[in-house]
């Protein structure tokens, strides 16, 4: 699959799996980076016990202290796994998201340099939601050298504004660190959350999610940004109806990242099927878009409120780690 430029990564860390079988996926050359929410780190926080030891000796810091000492230690110690993909070009990536009750643009980029450096590894991408004050520190980051990626998009829209800050953060950076290697980015296309919501509206199963973040696709591909990719998100399947890596083979394009559930990775992986998958013309997604249309799907109010739920699960898992280290 390196022949089309496509990497497999794992949307899932947690501290005893980055010691094992993480390491040997690596090795194998099945995923080539890694993601992290506060959704998995609220299941890997709370459930496991392989972070006893450090909650017990920082017990008397504040909540949101502990829950950043234990994340950004797995995201290093999945960053140094990594780093021979980095150091090969290889991308290598793991991502650490910001607080999602962060809302003002310094805040999130106080946050993200914070953590980057608190890291003080080359291949972390701070991870910052698609929100408007988001873009402005998608930007600011990306000018201080921050690899960056920007999460829960869902709209065409949401996309352009990513790439727009990318763009500019970019140029910034060139023009301060000339004949540098440039700061990633890659934009996080939220997939099968719409299918999940509009199938039973559609007279075809499994296809919104795919027809969207190929639009995106083709946007962000277009746009010829050399440092940007596009990375397809929330891929795992939650029904029975479609194959447990659909998701992945129906997006596996030149030029993209996939970060999947290791369930769905191990199902890829055992199918042995990695062909490339033709993309949809236009006339083919619009075709069935209008249709969507004609079926009482409103575009813009569906993209709201999927980005509106996104936030809101976010926001619960972050309080829920924090109360639970309270």
């Amino acid at each position: 699959m390196r022949d089309i430029n496509f990497s497999l990564w794992c949307d899932f860390l947690e501290r005893d799996f980055i010691n094992s079988e993480f390491i040997e996926l690596i090795q194998n050359d099945t995923i080539n980076g890694a993601t992290s929410n506060p959704s998995i780190f609220k299941e890997a926080i709370c459930n496991s016990q392989a972070y006893s030891e450090q909650k017990a000796k920082f017990s008397k810091r504040s909540a949101k202290k502990i829950y950043e000492i234990l994340a950004t230690n797995d995201i290093k110690m999945a960053a140094h796994k990594m780093l021979a993909n980095y150091a090969a070009g290889n991308d290598g990536f793991v991502s650490i998201e910001v607080d999602p009750n962060l809302i003002l643009a310094s805040d999130i980029i106080d946050e993200g340099k914070r953590l980057y450096n608190a890291i003080k590894m080359p291949n972390v991408m701070i991870k910052i939601p698609a929100i408007s004050s988001g873009f402005d520190a998608m930007c600011e980051l990306m000018k201080k050298g921050i690899n960056v990626n920007a999460t829960l998009i869902f709209s065409k829209d949401q996309a352009q504004n990513c790439l727009d800050a990318f763009k500019e953060g970019t140029k910034k950076y060139s023009k301060k660190f000339p004949q540098t290697p440039l700061p990633q980015g890659v934009i996080s296309v939220f997939v099968s959350r719409f299918d999940r919501l509009l199938d039973e509206k559609l007279e075809e199963t499994g296809k919104f999610g795919i027809y969207n973040a190929t639009n995106i696709y083709n946007k962000i591909q277009n746009a010829g940004q050399r440092n940007v990719r596009t990375l397809f998100a929330s891929t795992g399947v939650k029904s029975n109806q479609l194959p447990a890596d659909y998701y992945i083979k129906e997006l596996l394009y030149p030029n993209s990242i996939n970060t999947a559930p290791l369930d769905t990775i191990k199902s890829f992986i055992a199918s042995g099927e990695f062909t490339p998958k033709t993309i949809p013309s236009s006339e083919e997604i619009d075709t069935f878009m209008t249709k969507a249309k004609e079926a009482g799907v409103d575009y813009n109010k569906v993209c709201a409120k999927l980005l509106d739920d996104g936030l809101d699960a976010f926001v619960a898992a972050f309080d829920e780690i924090l109360t639970s280290l309270s």
